[in-house]
């Protein structure tokens, strides 16, 4: 699939989203910073990534959370997975949070999150007086046991 990408004038010099294994589900996103951005333990930012796209009909964008930053300091997407419309045609932009104990510090370039592109499938509700039956029914959170 092929989805047309505009750099915008602050994400000069900076890489498209690209996969960085030939089996790699997403694209990082780099971060368009001009001064490095600290993020406080606790504090969350929208980082920019200098770019615009134009996702097909029927698909989005997941922004999702990169392993790697969550895992070694707790840095990870607030809203994961975000989701980029197929009508949207401004900047991508990375909602960020600080999970971790240090501050962490952003900085131009960073691979900062990853970009799925997905199906989506097209619905139309219908209001009904009665769902069909399941096993489980309307058993809400924890309803199937605890295991461990």
């Amino acid at each position: 699939m092929k989805i047309q990408v505009q750099r915008l004038a602050h994400g000069d010099g900076l890489p498209l989203p690209e996969a960085q294994t030939d089996g790699a589900a997403g694209l990082d996103l780099a971060a368009a910073v001009g001064d490095p951005l600290r993020l406080a333990p606790g504090e969350r930012a929208t980082v920019p990534c200098g770019f615009a796209m134009a996702i097909p009909p029927g698909h989005e964008g997941q922004v999702r959370p990169r392993s790697g930053l969550a895992a070694r300091h707790g840095v990870t997407v607030l809203n994961a997975p975000g989701t980029i419309d197929a009508d949207y045609r401004g900047e991508v932009a990375v909602i960020l949070i600080n999970h971790g104990a240090e501050p962490f510090t952003i900085t131009r370039g960073m691979r900062i999150a990853q970009l799925v592109i997905a199906p989506v499938a097209a619905v139309t509700l219908v209001e009904t007086e009665e769902l069909t039956a399941t096993a489980r029914g309307d058993g809400g959170f924890g309803s199937t046991g605890f295991s461990g």
